[in-house]
């Protein structure tokens, strides 16, 4: 059975940082783009980041760039979102994709596995 899971959700403080995980389970990444998107309540669903199978492409939602940081780890079919500076505004669920394509093409939320998510809070 397919399937992926987040963690390393919680509650921080503003400007504190957070490193979400999402593991597969079932399948390997290797030929998978697999991205992160979240849904805040009340507002769209945003896609937040996206990296290429190899992990040499990545792209950023412009509300995270420079803040957030993507990267994988196909040994340990693992890719984590490196969170920093959060803002309250981050306040959301978040939910990896994983998509079996080499590049990232298209909404993360339209990817082929979605995990359950996890919820990140950040408030003071």
């Amino acid at each position: 059975q397919y399937q992926l899971v987040e963690s390393g959700g919680g509650l921080v403080q503003p400007g504190g940082s957070l490193k979400l995980s999402c593991t597969a389970s079932g399948f390997t990444l290797d030929y998978y783009a697999v991205g992160w998107f979240r849904q805040a309540p009340g507002k769209e669903r945003e896609d937040v980041s996206c990296i290429s199978s190899s992990g040499g492409s990545t792209n950023y939602a412009d509300s995270v760039k420079g803040r957030f940081t993507i990267s994988r780890d196909n040994v340990k079919k693992t890719v984590y979102l490196q969170m920093n500076n959060l803002k309250p505004e981050d306040t959301a669920v978040y939910h990896c994709a994983a998509d079996p394509s080499l590049f990232c093409s298209g909404k993360t939320s339209d990817f082929r596995f979605l995990g359950p998510g996890i919820q990140v809070t950040v408030s003071s």
